[in-house]
């Protein structure tokens, strides 16, 4: 599997389908008729979750359990393969005609389609195991080449992937490192935990410096989180912490192409007034992704923007 190099820059931004989401679509999200909807119209980039099934192949679901998504009940990873082709997509908490897929489908359905999307996956395995849960993942996508990229907020799990498939292409979210919401939206479970002296989540000691500024700060945790995943693709960002960055005066984008590095700012949807008006900045910072719910309507305003320029 030879790994794809970073895109070359352009002035409009690619828009990410996150779960294979497409305006107007009839198809719940992670359902192969959603993929399939995306590829007959020509997606450049499809966003799907898997986490790994008992045997075998790997489901489309985000959570550790099956209760949520699917018809189905208890974790995901002690459901078996032909157990997984019983269930059905749960969506709005009601049941769905539609198959729960797995990701050997999802690969046949990219292999028989013209269309040149490209799969990221976002890699719901967080808790180190053996390594044949890995080698399953790469042998999976091996038919799709430089077409995928795994991506995960879980960084040793990436270490890991770059040791066994040294090509394949990965991705990091670091929200477990440093984010920025308010604190009713948190999961207080999950890191980090503590907020530091410039408001962002950051349980690192010099996040409670107030001897430099913003910028110096933010900097810094770019460098040493861009160290984290040897030859790391693309940094998935929540678009909350890029807009505050820059509000702060740091360009994560400006900063992170500096390493050889692309830059997603996650999720943003036409729906979320504070995402659109960020669409317009992002562009601007040199943003080279966005996931979104709404694809074709943030392509279409990016469009006419570009167009009174």
């Amino acid at each position: 599997m030879k790994r794809g190099k970073p895109a070359c820059k352009s002035s409009m931004p690619v828009f990410v389908h996150h779960k294979a989401a497409l305006d107007g679509s009839p198809y719940p999200p992670n359902s192969l008729e959603a993929i399939r909807a995306c590829l007959d119209a020509n997606a450049r980039f499809i966003e799907i979750d898997i986490k790994a099934l008992a045997d075998g192949d790997y489901l489309l679901v985000h959570d550790e359990v099956l209760d949520v998504e699917t018809t189905g009940h208890g974790p995901v990873n002690a459901c078996t393969t032909s157990a997984a082709r019983q269930l059905f997509i749960r969506h709005a908490g009601q049941a769905t005609p539609y198959h729960v897929p797995l990701l050997n489908e999802v690969v046949d359905a990219f292999s028989a389609s013209s269309a040149q999307t490209q799969l990221q996956l976002d890699f719901k395995d967080y808790v180190p195991a053996d390594d044949e849960l890995l080698f399953r993942l790469i042998n999976l996508i091996e038919p799709l080449g430089a077409r995928v990229i795994v991506s995960s907020i879980a960084d040793w799990q990436l270490r890991r992937l770059r040791r066994l498939a040294p090509a394949l292409t990965l991705g990091f979210d670091i929200q477990l490192y440093l984010d920025w919401t308010h604190e009713a939206e948190r999961d207080l479970h999950e890191p980090p935990h503590v907020r530091g002296v410039h408001g962002y989540w950051d349980d690192q000691p010099h996040a409670a410096f107030d001897t430099w500024p913003a910028a110096h700060y933010l900097r810094d945790r770019c460098e040493g989180l861009a160290g984290l995943v040897p030859d790391v693709h693309t940094f998935y960002v929540r678009h909350q912490l890029l807009a505050q960055s820059l509000r702060d005066g740091f360009n994560w984008a400006a900063a992170l192409h500096q390493h050889g590095i692309l830059l997603d700012a996650w999720t943003m949807d036409a729906t979320n007034p504070e995402a659109m008006q960020n669409l317009v900045a992002f562009s601007e910072a040199g943003v080279d992704f966005i996931t979104t719910n709404t694809p074709l309507v943030l392509q279409a305003q990016h469009a006419k923007r570009s167009e009174r320029l």
